[in-house]
């Protein structure tokens, strides 16, 4: 069992920066691969950003490519999403994930959080 929480969201103005931040529960954190999504409202939940288990390998959407960067410090069951040049088409709510796989689907991933809210102001 894990249980994740998520910190760092809020307003930021568009071409500015944010770290989002991961805590997990549990000894078995790195066990898991972890993503990070994020919800618009109407729209459905997208793949943001994964990394394996060990950190060795990351995966991004197209979208955030060259701006976001997902990290994993094991020692501390926290995984992170450093958000820069943010763009007003990144407001959602960003959820992180734990997956016994690496990989970019929602239905794949056995843990979630909350969510925390970015809203980027053009």
């Amino acid at each position: 069992q894990v249980q994740l929480v998520e910190s760092g969201g809020g307003l930021v103005q568009a071409g500015g920066s944010r770290r989002l931040s991961c805590a997990a529960s549990g000894r078995t954190f790195s066990s898991y691969a972890m993503g990070w999504f994020r919800q618009a409202p109407g729209k459905e939940r997208e793949f943001v950003a994964g990394i394996r288990l060990n950190g060795g390998s990351t995966a991004y959407t197209d979208s955030v490519k060259g701006r976001f960067t997902i990290s994993r410090d094991n020692a501390k069951n926290t995984v992170y999403l450093q958000m820069n040049s943010l763009k007003p088409e990144d407001t959602a709510v960003y959820y992180c994930a734990a997956s016994a796989k690496y990989s970019s689907y929602p239905k794949d991933y056995n843990y979630w959080g909350q969510g925390t809210q970015v809203t980027v102001s053009s």
